[in-house]
């Protein structure tokens, strides 16, 4: 695309918001900035100083910025919806408006749960006491996997990655109650060797609560048996790597990774057999090692196991001790949360949840303008154009790889909002007085829908989050990059600020979800989304020594004394934060037209670009948060998503000055840009 088309969009889009950008305010905080930290040494504090010392995260939080905010923002809203439904006089048994009151309703019921104990779960806890034979376990896990109950392995359906016009079934690892295997097996680390214990103490509280006979001794075989599941995991760096995870085996061959196993009875049950003629197994390893230690494991310690995992996968929505204690280690321990959130809000996450396009439909009527839908399908247009600018650009990327990433750019769709078919809810049986009922029925609803899709040709038209998610994201087998309406608000998209911190904010949010498309894993892909190899070997050399840098980088920051950031495990987010800060600064200088940035308070585009960018990631952390999200979440800290960027961008440095000594500075031999 052309710098004149470019100009036209921004154009459109300015007359759009109605005014000038010299008209408008910066849209930074300056009550935010603490101005005795210098931008040089440190960008983040420098921009956040003052809002992070007074500011406390809410109670019922583990952490809080601008995303929080506005998801919190969001729920009076949702709740609002909700209770328009349940007013509305005219509203037809089974309609959505009936399902969504009922729903809401069996949550809020607490007199009804507290008079239920445990009776919702009677039918489970008595499959699981019935099994006497290790022969029965398959039918089991298919049980289970059907209303997301954990179990040894689970499998989920998408499309295969090497065609990416059919469905298939991928078999993945599982079985864990924590949120990484490190929690199991370092035991060098005090704070999770405390966690593991507290985990263990809270498994024989539950159990206690359930009647078991000797809580305490199957407390330890529970923790015993994850420890070992955990030994034959895959590490999430390992998990990252999609062509590891691709293993074609016929239904026939399952047999050879499992001897004995029966796969006959597990394929039945959940319904994938008949409909494919294949799977993918992600962790082969994995799957032989279940086997074993399926064998050499006691029947009475894979019963206990199986009890745990159906009070665990309901405990949230049962009577208030289960509730309490689910709380008090899931919460507590995990994320030193102070206090529950009130249980309007857990009922409105828990609406949420299970009809979540439901609520999406009226939350778009009511909250989502059909002119903040134009203005960021501008936004996006314009970041796309400055990234295939940026393409033919890279000095390291010869032509031929160049016109491949070109090819698969120009195949990316785009969705912005909302989808354009809203799911049908009406098979889902929503009765007023079971939550658990409810709750089950929704996730088997959705089981179903994922099921039913094998053998059918790829829907492209599907959403894998509501509009009313604060988020965004790229899928690289449908090779689309979507943003939900709820996430074009304030501080992420503020219409009355100067463009300069529109494109450093949600700007930056859209070249985030582009790159992600050309980031380690998004770059296997074609245009297409089959996973192919369209790259130069050269060209890739080039890529991976990147890549290899950026993971040194990334790998020296701490946020916690004793912990580090897993650069190879946030490769990919980094990626995406770097080269989407990069084409966002593009795009808004393009779309000066070859003019100065205004000067507005004093700051020049540039540094009211990176200002916004920065705010975007001001947030607080509670400690054992931190170290759920350093060993699971692909994403760098929040303070790391600012500083770690802007470090490696040279506009930076012309902005703020950073020189030689300053503590922001790289050489520039050392910065990384991917694209």
């Amino acid at each position: 695309m052309k710098a004149q088309l470019l100009s036209a969009l921004m154009l459109a889009l300015l007359a759009s918001a109605g005014v000038q950008a010299q008209q408008k305010s910066s849209g930074i905080e300056m009550d935010g900035i603490n101005a005795a930290v210098r931008p040089q040494d440190d960008f983040f504090l420098n921009l956040n100083g003052r809002w992070l010392a007074r500011t406390e995260i809410p109670a019922d939080k583990s952490s809080w910025g601008a995303f929080e905010k506005l998801d919190d923002d969001i729920k009076p809203q949702l709740r609002a919806i909700i209770e328009a439904a349940a007013a509305d006089p005219d509203k037809a048994p089974g309609s959505d408006a009936q399902r969504i009151d009922d729903f809401f309703a069996s949550y809020m019921d607490e007199a009804r749960l507290e008079q239920l104990g445990l009776t919702p779960l009677r039918a489970d806890l008595d499959r699981v006491a019935a099994l006497r034979d290790k022969k029965d376990i398959p039918a089991l896990i298919a049980h289970f996997n059907r209303y997301g109950v954990t179990a040894p392995y689970s499998f989920a359906i998408h499309q295969d990655n090497k065609d990416s016009t059919k469905y298939v079934a991928d078999i993945v690892q599982d079985g864990l109650s924590l949120p990484d295997r490190d929690y199991y097996l370092k035991k060098s680390d005090k704070k999770m060797a405390d966690t593991l214990a507290r985990y263990q103490r809270h498994v024989t509280k539950m159990l206690t609560l359930a009647g078991n006979a000797d809580p305490a001794a199957d407390a330890r075989a529970i923790v015993a048996l994850e420890t070992a599941l955990a030994r034959i995991q895959w590490t999430n760096v390992a998990l990252r790597d999609p062509l590891k995870a691709y293993n074609k085996v016929p239904l026939a061959r399952l047999a050879k990774l499992a001897p004995g196993y029966d796969w006959t009875t597990w394929l039945n049950d959940t319904g994938i057999a008949g409909k494919v003629d294949y799977v993918i197994v992600s962790q082969p390893s994995f799957v032989t090692g279940f086997n074993n230690l399926l064998d050499k494991t006691p029947l009475a310690t894979w019963r206990a196991w199986f009890r745990w995992q159906v009070i665990h996968a309901s405990a949230p929505y049962l009577s208030k001790d289960f509730v309490l204690e689910n709380f008090a280690f899931y919460g507590t321990v995990l994320g030193d949360i102070k206090e529950q959130e009130p249980r309007w809000k857990r009922a409105v996450n828990a609406t949420d949840g299970a009809l979540g396009e439901s609520l999406g439909k009226l939350y778009v009527e009511r909250h989502f303008p059909a002119e903040r839908k134009a203005r960021m399908g501008a936004l996006v247009n314009n970041l796309l154009a400055a990234f295939k600018q940026s393409i033919e650009s890279l000095d390291w990327m010869g032509p031929a790889t160049k016109a491949q990433a070109q090819a698969k750019l120009a195949k990316f769709r785009v969705k912005v909002g909302y989808p354009d078919k809203w799911r049908d809810y009406s098979p889902l049986v929503v009765i007023r007085d079971d939550l658990v009922g409810n709750i089950q029925r929704s996730r088997e609803f959705d089981y179903n829908k994922e099921v039913n899709k094998l053998g059918k040709p790829v829907d492209r038209d599907e959403w894998s989050m509501t509009p009313q998610t604060i988020n965004a994201y790229y899928n690289p087998e449908l090779n689309e990059i979507v943003f939900p309406a709820a996430i074009l608000q304030p501080p992420i998209f503020n219409a009355d600020a100067d463009d300069a911190v529109n494109y450093g904010a949600i700007g930056a949010v859209i070249g985030h979800e582009i790159s992600h498309g050309f980031d380690d894993q998004g770059a296997r892909y074609d245009g297409d989304g089959n996973l192919r190899d369209w790259w130069t070997k050269a060209d890739y050399k080039n890529f991976a020594a990147r890549s290899r840098m950026l993971v040194k980088q990334y790998n020296a920051f701490s946020p916690l004394k004793g912990y580090h950031v897993n650069g190879e495990l946030t490769l990919g987010e980094n990626i995406a934060d770097n080269s989407g800060a990069a084409i966002a600064l593009k795009a808004y200088l393009i779309s000066l037209h070859g003019q100065p940035s205004p000067v507005i308070d004093g700051l020049t585009g540039e540094q009211r670009f990176f200002m916004g960018f920065g705010q975007v990631w001001r947030s607080k952390i509670r400690e054992a948060q931190q170290i759920v999200y350093l060993k699971s979440d692909p994403h760098s800290p929040d303070q790391f998503r600012a500083n770690g960027t802007v470090r490696n961008q040279p506009d930076f440095y012309n902005a703020f000055g950073v020189k030689p000594g300053d503590k922001m500075y790289l050489a520039p031999k050392d910065r990384v840009i991917m694209w």
